[in-house]
């Protein structure tokens, strides 16, 4: 076998890509692909989850801080949506998530304590009080 796994992962790979393309099957390191394979799946889940905790924390900071609204605000705001939209695009399967309760309400925790810490304030709701719709929509801004 070539370079371990836990040696050198970058090395690792390119190795088993070689082997995969030349038709070494047997040689392959199925365990560790199989688990790579995975970390793909849940780097794209954290990729979401990440995009809407900052989507959701800067519509919380936009409903309760409108003195502080500005152009700054607004384009994070957008870009999070835009980003999210494309990697709803580029991975359907993500769809689901958006659906899930238990990880709308992880999003909410997340957004509400980033919120928290960048305001100093911490009387938000404790429930998302937007339908996903709301929080996705280009034309949709809390109101104060």
């Amino acid at each position: 076998m070539g370079t371990p796994y836990e040696k050198d992962v970058v090395a690792w790979a390119m190795e088993q890509a070689a082997l995969l393309r030349s038709g070494q099957l047997s040689a392959l390191d199925i365990e560790h692909i199989a688990e790579e394979i995975e970390d793909v799946g849940k780097s794209e889940e954290r990729e979401l989850a990440s995009r809407m905790a900052v989507l959701l924390a800067h519509l919380l900071k936009w409903q309760h801080q409108p003195e502080r609204q500005g152009p700054s605000w607004q384009l994070t705001i957008a870009e999070q949506r835009r980003g999210i939209q494309r990697r709803l695009k580029r991975t359907p399967s993500l769809k689901t998530r958006l659906e899930d309760l238990e990880w709308q309400e992880d999003a909410w925790g997340d957004a509400r304590g980033q919120a928290a810490q960048e305001t100093g304030l911490s009387d938000f709701p404790e429930a998302c009080p937007w339908s996903m719709e709301q929080v996705l929509s280009a034309e949709f801004l809390p109101e104060a």
